[in-house]
């Protein structure tokens, strides 16, 4: 089915002109530039509509930045108005979807040209992200070589934190067995929804930018196949055989408690879906830690080396033997 496929979301599908495309299409124009577009939409997952509008635009954009494309050139937004709300409350609910979606947009310099709506059961925003950049203007997706080091741009736990918000709010028997292990209380569980959503809201322009100052050999986004999926599908798309080996995962406040006492969502395992996550980078060695000191100067926000290139005889990803988890 379709839906399984999570096109432009690290399925290798190729390109025309001899390059591999991972997140994105990659295409040779006609004047030997080359066009990069990706598609992403999103679903409810937070209480605030702006907010979702905000996290679109940042999961689409990720895309893009995955490839080294700090410089989005347009966006075509794709928005679904759920039919099934009251008019005036669809409206309102709309309008702050588009807003927030407009407002990431500003921030990363890309202005949204156009676009589809259409009425849907749920409300679902989106778009497409292109950028037309010449040889050396991003990062191609298949050149990480033995010896680099892989950097972790923002930390992992989104999907525990959402889900430990919906136990909370539908008084869901999950969240009484989170209260009753104590491993959170009504403001610790605050706390980690509202540093998931800050996490999710955040673009990864600034990553994207460092990638090319940096030499980044290949990169992606961390989203729906979890971190360990996304590593895998990286190792797959490299033209040297290589093994990811993940040996460190940062992972917000108490997400880790609750997965591993009440819901096995895969986070330790490297398997829990993210929404709008972080740049996985493959960097030399000897850039990864100005990579990260050039993004906390930026962002004021953390990055991690968590892991290394191997030569391999197969392409694929593995956890070490003792993976240290980092709460953060």
């Amino acid at each position: 089915m379709l839906e399984d496929l999570h096109l432009g979301d690290g399925l290798n599908l190729g390109t025309t002109d001899g390059r591999i495309a991972l997140d994105c299409s990659v295409r040779r124009t006609r004047q030997g530039h080359y066009c990069i577009s990706t598609t992403d939409f999103f679903f409810p997952l937070v209480d605030s509509p702006y907010l979702q509008g905000r996290i679109g635009a940042c999961n689409v954009l990720s895309d893009l930045y995955a490839e080294g494309c700090a410089d989005c050139d347009f966006v075509l937004m794709l928005l679904a108005a759920c039919r099934d709300m009251p008019v005036d409350v669809r409206n309102i609910c709309t309008r702050e979807m588009v807003r927030g979606f407009r407002d990431a947009c500003a921030e990363a310099g890309a202005a949204v040209t156009g676009g589809q709506t259409v009425l849907n059961p749920w409300p679902i925003i989106g778009g497409v992200a292109t950028s037309i950049v010449a040889e050396g203007e991003f990062v191609p997706s298949d050149g990480a070589r033995p010896g680099d080091v892989v950097v972790l741009t923002k930390p992992l736990g989104t999907q525990v934190a959402v889900n430990v918000r919906q136990w909370r709010m539908q008084d869901d028997r999950l969240w009484g067995e989170v209260l009753n292990k104590g491993l959170l209380d009504e403001g610790a569980a605050d706390d980690l929804y509202h540093e998931a959503c800050a996490s999710m809201a955040r673009l990864n322009r600034t990553g994207s930018e460092l990638m090319l100052k940096h030499s980044a050999n290949a990169a992606t986004d961390v989203t729906g196949f979890g971190i360990l999926g996304h590593a895998q599908n990286l190792a797959e798309n490299q033209k040297a055989s290589v093994n990811i080996e993940l040996q460190k995962l940062p992972c917000l406040k108490g997400s880790v408690r609750v997965n591993d006492e009440v819901f096995d969502f895969g986070l330790a395992v490297g398997y829990s879906a993210e929404t709008s996550g972080g740049l996985l980078v493959c960097l030399p060695a000897d850039r990864a830690a100005l990579f990260i000191r050039d993004l906390e100067a930026r962002d004021g926000e953390k990055a991690w080396v968590i892991g290394r290139v191997l030569e391999s005889p197969e392409r694929g990803a593995t956890m070490a033997n003792s993976v240290e988890v980092i709460e953060v």
